[in-house]
């Protein structure tokens, strides 16, 4: 053991009493690295220190929360996935007059807004059908997410993100290296609030993605936030979830894979999800 893995514990121990965060869902390396970098940012060497002076600053806290919130995201991040979305898609546009579509723990918008575009884009699908609610925990990202404008960096090409679509300039009025969404994009999405670990599941979608977000979870906690969201999709709906993420062996029984390799499922089953 750590000299400091009890004031480790200790200050895990106030961020969820006090301020609300479920650190015992996560990874503890996890929450290592987030909490040593706002250490570093506060010049503060010791978790017992770093602990005092979160109790008494309330930005620091609102800037730990910030930090421990998964806003890792891209326009339509491993492109092969987003191709088998699209058939999805199509195969829902078919079935249902209307379609729901939650994107789960959704960042600063740009996975709800590729499906938006996604359906907009593909003349196979109806987009009027289409409705999709993204959710995270972060009130900062969704008011972010609905600005919906982005900009290119050092690592990140927007128009490079965007190439899946044939005309990408349909969806997004470009101001040199500034990309904002366009009005029908947005249309398609309502932001909220929600948080997977403690908030109660959502009921009758069509499609739920919910994508790398189980890497950072503790092991233990990741099946009750599967069932959350397997709970919300509808028999016959569809589940994405992150290229290196599993099903547990529990909630196999309820889905079939459409696409095993990119994590692709259908459910057909509700009574194995309990």
């Amino acid at each position: 053991m750590r000299p400091d893995d009890e004031a480790f514990d200790r200050l895990l121990g106030y961020v969820e009493a006090e301020l609300g965060f479920a650190t015992s869902y996560y990874d503890d390396s996890y929450l290592d690295r987030r909490v040593s970098s706002r250490m570093r940012r506060t010049d503060t060497e010791e978790y017992a220190e770093y602990h005092d002076l979160l109790k008494d600053d309330e930005r620091e806290q609102e800037a730990l929360l910030d930090a421990f919130s998964v806003n890792v995201t891209s326009f339509y991040r491993n492109p092969e996935v987003w191709e088998e979305v699209r058939q999805v898609l199509r195969a829902l546009s078919d079935e249902r007059g209307r379609i729901r579509l939650w994107s789960a723990a959704c960042s600063d918008g740009r996975e709800p807004y590729s499906l938006s575009m996604l359906a907009l884009d593909d003349p196979e699908v109806d987009d009027a059908s289409i409705e999709i609610t993204a959710t995270d925990i972060d009130r900062e990202i969704l008011a972010a997410a609905r600005q919906g404008v982005y900009e290119n960096t050092r690592t990140t090409d927007i128009g490079e993100q965007l190439a899946p679509l044939d005309e990408y300039e349909r969806y997004v009025d470009r101001d040199d290296d500034q990309f904002a969404v366009t009005d029908p994009v947005k249309n398609l999405v309502s932001f909220e609030r929600h948080d997977l670990i403690n908030g109660d599941p959502k009921s009758n979608f069509d499609l739920v993605v919910c994508r790398n977000l189980f890497i950072y979870i503790d092991a233990e906690h990741k099946l009750p936030i599967l069932k959350t969201v397997s709970k919300s999709l509808s028999v016959g709906g569809y589940l994405v979830i992150g290229k290196t993420e599993t099903l547990p062996d529990t909630l196999k029984p309820a889905f079939e894979p459409v696409a095993r390799r990119l994590r692709i499922y259908k459910k057909t089953d509700h009574t194995s999800v309990q």
